[in-house]
């Protein structure tokens, strides 16, 4: 076998390479999805079927003149973007990338930190590093438009870091243990968490397109409101990091779904926890790059379905939705596992519980119209009036 610390050399190498590769082409194929949702045509001039796009604009990046305004804190202004990228990066050190390939003892293990018992808490602390980069963005560009982004952002990352990790301990309650290769190998032998934690699931994802700032939770760059948000001094390649930290983080949520939900390298019969042979394991690791994808595509698909939130709507969604049903989730749990009953208990109790809330939520809104449309109209930052003439006039308040 490879001696180790080689092996993980080379693995941080090709991951690096591979991220690069995977945003750039990850952008064209956003892109062709966009065009398509939208009934027009994508990129498809340059290369065949637009395929060397992302070169031409990688090099464009490159080469473009990294204009830098006079009246910024230039250390901070350029830290910035260097921490989105790392913040975002750091969090694939605990990721599995593959089973355990078979072989000598141990085999290789296609993890760059395999020894690291509280993965999930590694990830969620190296995420949170990201919002020190938009404050620092928006505070060091010395421009009000980009302050203001960077408290509304710092404040979203900081709010959906809650409810997302509730979501977490309930996958931690049932694996008992930190390590995200653990929580799978448990999935393998009593059933994916999908099914028995629907709730930490559904708060989960919706946490995760938040910290990663996608539609319908982008309300920090938007481009109404905020003229670009908190990289609006920002251009050429130091805009470009904190595209790519973005894109990063779109990957890593989508490993995640898939290793904490919906059962990692495993189907049914395929990817069982000891893996017999190389065909099995090129399988299982197949079987993975799938679930990821499909998150990926499913999370491209939500941004160009969905219309953006206001964001007094946001943060409601974060306190008073996802918070209260990850507690919610956890308390299912715990009762389930203290009545010493089935597990899949939970799931039915949640689907229920879920139901419920839909149906209430429904009802409420059905039996006070008047009352639905002035929540709706008339929340915290948005007020409607008749003024004068008798025309009516909305005022947002930042």
């Amino acid at each position: 076998m490879i001696y180790e610390p080689v092996f993980t050399l080379l693995l941080i190498v090709v991951l690096l390479g591979l991220l690069q590769l995977a945003c750039a082409y990850l952008i064209l194929l956003e892109r062709k999805m966009a065009a398509w949702v939208q009934d027009r045509l994508g990129p498809n001039r340059v290369g065949p079927k637009g395929l060397f796009q992302p070169v031409a604009d990688g090099l464009k990046f490159l080469l473009k003149e990294q204009v830098v305004p006079g009246h910024v804190d230039k250390p901070a202004y350029f830290v910035a973007p260097a921490i989105a990228v790392v913040a975002t990066t750091l969090g694939f050190a605990v990721v599995p990338f593959a089973p355990v390939a078979p072989g000598e003892e141990r085999g290789l293990r296609f993890i760059i930190a395999p020894d690291l018992d509280i993965g999930i808490l590694f990830f969620v602390a190296a995420g949170s590093l990201a919002v020190y980069a938009v404050l620092l963005a928006g505070w060091s560009s010395n421009n009000k438009y980009s302050f203001l982004g960077a408290i509304r952002s710092s404040a979203q990352l900081v709010s959906y870091e809650i409810p997302l990790g509730l979501a977490i301990l309930g996958v931690v309650f049932a694996a008992g243990s930190f390590s995200i290769s653990d929580m799978v190998v448990q999935q393998v032998r009593q059933g994916w968490n999908v099914l028995y934690q629907p709730i930490g699931f559904v708060v989960f994802f919706l946490s995760g397109l938040a910290e990663c700032n996608r539609l319908p939770f982008d309300l920090p760059e938007a481009e109404q409101e905020l003229v670009g948000g908190y990289h609006t001094e920002y251009s050429g390649l130091k805009f470009a990091f904190f595209f790519l930290g973005e894109y990063t983080h779109v990957i890593s949520i989508s490993f995640l779904c898939s290793l904490l939900y919906l059962g990692g390298w495993h189907l049914p019969g395929i990817g069982s926890a000891v893996l017999s042979g190389w065909g099995e394991w090129f399988l299982a690791s197949l079987i993975l790059w799938m679930k990821v994808t499909l998150f990926v595509l499913v999370i491209m698909l939500v941004r160009w379905t969905l219309p953006r939130f206001r964001y007094d709507q946001l943060m409601d969604m974060a306190w008073l939705g996802l918070m209260p049903l990850g507690l919610a989730n956890i308390v299912i749990l715990a009762v389930v596992a203290y009545g010493e009953v089935q597990p899949g208990w939970s799931g039915l109790v949640s689907v229920v519980f879920l139901a419920s809330v839909g149906v209430g939520r429904a009802l409420w809104f059905h039996l006070q119209p008047e009352e639905s449309i002035r929540v709706l109209t008339q929340n915290d930052g948005v007020k409607t009036g008749v003024q004068g003439n008798g025309s009516s006039h909305a005022h947002s308040a930042v």
